[in-house]
């Protein structure tokens, strides 16, 4: 793709380095003027140079700035009250067109956008290249922002600048997933192209953000993962030629997920829904009759003392125990969230859904923006994930197992364990009897080989019943221990698996920290108790660990 990258074309950009918002105090430089007043937040040195000495605060500066774009880049509410009080235009713009407001959406500073909206300032102003307030805040990641602009004063979120880029452009160029999120939560397009033929996804593949990518990619349909560009690439193609090889992978992935055509015309799309499910049911139920009838019932062996028939039924009465937790963890309901009814209703949005939900107001709401599932259009609990597969978010999302046809989470995660250690104990317990049986019934002293090819052709059944029962025993013990650990530590394979994306995993310094562990005594009684863990923190609140 012969493409250029986008570039933010702001002036509030470079000024950063040569102006900083850590106030007065301890700096060398003098506030000669009102620009400097302003920038510093100095408001008794610009009051006085207002006040006394009779400066004006409604003109530009040497480099055409003006005093109400530096308290707005900084965020001085205070001072960008006092200098529109004092006959500042709140609509001038710089050498770009740029306004106070743009560059108050470069730090994302709200109340001084509530200020400066309240005195009518354009939310609809463009620069020269076309960058409105929303396109600025989508290119600096400022969610919060782009929400409150949008929410109290109606900005338009989808609107495309010059180059037919929207904020979700930006937002999947620079990779900001909690903007994205936000942007699709509110039904921004993502089939819109640029004049390069771009989509957000293009761009995002271009750049390699492996988030963004498989937000846009599990939110969308297949439509924008084939979209091409005018080069005729299509985002995995882009991501391949450079050089992002696993996002290529992802996309390539969730496109084989989309595409069923050769399901609709061969009616495998029902049976490809079930998943394994069925196979494993006719495992279990053939290994049981394999088990009774080769093993303890087999002529071929020597009567059943009482110890080996006692185990044996037992092991038989476990399988029969497993099949009712199979049949359990695979129908129940595994913590589905309610989706919002404008997301019920055939499929379209009648109003504007992130209107209709109150974020303070919220019992669920930790002020972390991966709660918002553009898919199903809700504020879903911190720990929730949306399943591909059953197109639903669930709560404690653990995994989706598809040997159950069900995903495994907060409402059925403790049947679904039970399932595993009912697999592992039954297996054992069979293994051990069919050794022994086996064992009983050795031929006479002859070479290894032969003996052991003697045992097999003597007790075909108890040897494949042993093959296969092996198989089963190593899986379900490696799921066992790993669930089991899990829930001592309250933690999902999720989480484990995707820790780094979770926000909720890092402490202020950076490093991983589970804030919902809470002890191993603990986490197991909860769990055995009430079946599932308590999602209450044990270190002060989410927002403040992830500042």
């Amino acid at each position: 793709m012969a493409s250029s990258e986008i570039e933010v074309v702001s002036e509030t950009q470079n000024s950063s380095t040569s102006m900083n918002s850590n106030g007065v105090n301890g700096m060398d430089l003098a506030i000669a003027d009102v620009y400097s007043a302003s920038a510093y937040g100095h408001l008794l040195k610009l009051r006085h140079f207002v006040e006394k000495e009779g400066r004006s605060v409604s003109k530009p500066g040497g480099d055409g700035y003006y005093p109400l774009q530096w308290a707005s880049f900084n965020g001085y509410r205070e001072i960008a009250q006092y200098i529109i009080e004092h006959g500042a235009d709140v609509n001038a713009f710089d050498n770009t067109q740029q306004t106070a407001l743009h560059w108050a959406a470069v730090r994302g500073f709200t109340e001084v956008a509530d200020i400066l909206l309240q005195h009518g300032a354009r939310v609809e102003a463009a620069d020269a290249n076309g960058y409105r307030a929303v396109h600025v805040a989508a290119q600096y990641g400022q969610t919060a922002f782009l929400h409150h602009i949008v929410t109290k004063y109606n900005a338009e979120f989808d609107k495309p600048d010059n180059d037919g880029r929207s904020p979700l452009h930006w937002a999947a160029y620079k990779g900001f997933a909690d903007t994205i999120r936000l942007l699709l939560f509110m039904d921004a397009s993502q089939g819109r192209q640029d004049k390069e033929g771009c989509t957000p996804l293009h761009w995002a593949a271009i750049r390699g953000h492996v988030e963004a990518c498989t937000v846009l990619a599990h939110a969308g349909t297949k439509h924008e993962l084939l979209l091409k560009d005018k080069a005729g690439l299509t985002p995995t193609q882009l991501a391949s030629d450079k050089g992002h090889r696993h996002v290529a992978v992802s996309l390539s992935n969730v496109q084989k997920m989309h595409n069923n055509s050769w399901e609709n015309k061969f009616c495998l799309g029902k049976i490809a829904g079930i998943g394994y499910a069925p196979i494993l049911l006719f495992v279990i139920i053939f290994l049981t009759i394999l088990f009774i009838t080769s093993v303890l019932a087999s002529p071929t062996f020597t009567k059943v003392t009482a110890s080996v028939g006692l185990w044996g039924w037992t092991a038989v009465s476990i399988a029969i125990g497993a099949l009712l937790m199979f049949y359990r963890c695979s129908t129940k309901d595994p913590g589905y969230t309610r989706m919002s009814s404008a997301h019920s209703t055939n499929g379209k949005h009648e109003d504007a859904p992130l209107l209709d939900l109150n974020f303070h107001n919220s019992t669920i709401w930790e002020g972390n923006w991966s709660q918002l599932c553009p898919t199903c259009k809700i504020i879903r609990p911190v720990r929730s994930k949306h399943c591909s597969t059953c197109n639903r978010c669930v709560e404690q999302f653990d995994h989706h197992c598809p040997w159950i046809s069900n995903c495994v989470g907060k409402r059925n995660r403790w049947d679904f364990f039970v399932f595993v250690c009912l697999g592992t104990l039954t297996s054992s317990i069979a293994a051990v009897i069919t050794l022994q049986r086996l064992w009983s019934n050795l031929p006479l002293p002859s070479s290894g080989g032969a003996q052991a090819h003697s045992i097999v052709a003597r007790h075909p059944g108890a040897a494949a019943f042993l093959a296969m029962d092996i198989l089963v025993l190593l899986g379900a013990t490696t799921m066992t221990i790993a669930q089991a650990s899990q829930i001592a530590r309250n933690i999902t394979t999720n989480e484990l698996a995707n820790a780094s994306r979770y926000a909720y995993l890092r402490g202020p310094d950076g490093r991983f920290r589970n804030p919902y562990n809470h002890g191993c005594w603990k986490n197991c009684t909860d769990f055995l108790i009430h079946g599932y863990n308590d999602d209450e923190v044990t270190w002060p609140s989410l927002q403040e660990a992830t500042r």
